[in-house]
């Protein structure tokens, strides 16, 4: 069977600098971060204070009181995505397409406000049972069900869940299936709420989270700062999309994924390149046609060095003419949905040629020296992007976009 062009006809995303593409779209351009001090009760015990929390989300505008018993912030997200995505794609499912419709989705922990609340209860309230619908909550493909469920798709669903590289992996899996003819559509993306006390405990011990704001690429950065989130796209066939008459924002033209092998949190160098080389082979792309790059960029000493030196060695003398941005500046590390975001952030890039800036950029750095698109959005004429992810146990998965035409 030949292989089929997949195409990106719906986007739906809920962030820090927005809760539809609209918004988000606009706060890029005005190089708006997301990122503020915390309003969790508890923020006074934590060692940092800057997270990047959706902002103006009220979530009975979006649900009755009976479906929010049943759902965990993050599966919230993750539907008020797909069902922006869904309607973006002006997308009406019969009962032949359902059957040919996935749903992937990408998170790295779940229903972490229905676990926490659990062992509060549990250990500090002394309650002797759990809500009874605790486990659906909790569980990380709960958002891929529920977005199922209310579709009524009954083709391929399932949840990725490899840390930093979740979403990407999801929509790998997700292209692939589409593009080797076992789905004809899917509803993929992922979602992540990680700002709960005992979480955010969790990162503050170990030390990579900044204290102020998130500053990739910049000499000053002193790390990450954490937010949450979620983004969901719908990819179907090129066929489907032209036969439905819908826009066309862009298309999917490669996948690569590797695994480190090498070390738990320190990411490795040589499997970072071989991500991007293998989405490069799957696109059938050379290096020099790549025009801009959403990088991993988590404002970290290490990762953006080690990403800087990755690029450099896979695109030699072209480096020097890549456009490299990191929208975690913005947006914030929403762990395993922080692809998913990224994804839509290129898309929207590619179909407006505007390069999303780094912001917060303060000073340069010998061991960053790319275009790094510092503190302002910037008109330039794409024709092919990648998204880096480089994930918490070495995992790595890189996507290749193109505008279509």
């Amino acid at each position: 069977m030949q292989e089929r062009r997949v195409v990106i006809t719906g986007l739906g995303i809920i962030s820090a600098i927005g809760n539809h593409k609209h918004e988000v779209w606009q706060n890029i351009m005005n190089a708006q971060t997301g990122i503020a001090p915390m309003t969790l009760p508890e923020a006074a015990s934590i060692k940092f204070s800057s997270v990047a929390e959706v902002k103006n989300y009220i979530p009975t505008d979006h649900f009755e009181k009976k479906e929010l018993d049943i759902l965990d912030r993050f599966s919230q997200f993750c539907l008020i995505a797909a069902k922006q995505a869904v309607s973006d794609a002006q997308l009406v499912f019969t009962p032949e397409l359902q059957q040919r419709t996935a749903v992937i989705t990408g998170t790295s922990i779940g229903g972490q406000h229905t676990h926490e609340k659990i062992m509060y209860d549990l250990y500090r309230e002394n309650k002797n049972r759990a809500h009874p619908f605790a486990i659906p909550m909790v569980m990380p493909n709960a958002g891929a069900s529920q977005v199922s469920m209310a579709f009524g798709l009954t083709g391929p669903a399932f949840t990725v869940s490899t840390a930093c590289a979740s979403s990407n992996h999801a929509l790998g899996q997700a292209f692939w299936l589409i593009r080797n003819g076992v789905c004809d559509m899917a509803l993929t993306g992922g979602s992540e709420t990680p700002l709960t006390y005992g979480f955010l405990k969790a990162w503050e011990a170990i030390r990579v989270v900044a204290q102020d704001t998130c500053r990739p690429f910049s000499k000053d950065r002193q790390g990450m700062i954490l937010g949450e989130g979620g983004a969901m796209l719908v990819l179907e066939t090129l066929e489907s999309a032209k036969r439905r008459g819908v826009p066309i924002y862009a298309e999917i033209t490669g996948f690569g994924m590797t695994s480190d092998a090498s070390h738990i949190t320190k990411p490795s160098q040589t499997g970072a390149e071989q991500a991007i080389r293998l989405a490069l082979q799957d696109a059938e792309l050379e290096p020099e046609e790549i025009d801009y790059i959403n990088a991993h960029g988590t404002g970290t000493m290490v990762n953006d060095a080690m990403e800087t030196a990755a690029i450099k060695n896979v695109f030699g003398d072209h480096a020097n003419k890549l456009s490299v941005s990191a929208t975690k500046s913005l947006h914030g590390h929403t762990l395993g949905s922080t692809s998913a975001l990224e994804a839509v952030i290129t898309v929207l890039a590619l179909q407006h040629n505007i390069l999303p800036p780094t912001v917060n950029y303060r000073e340069a750095d010998p061991d960053c020296d790319l275009d790094i698109v510092p503190n302002a959005a910037r008109p330039k004429a794409l024709r092919h992007a990648l998204s880096n992810s480089f994930a918490f146990g070495g995992l790595n998965a890189v996507i290749a976009f193109s505008n279509y035409n």
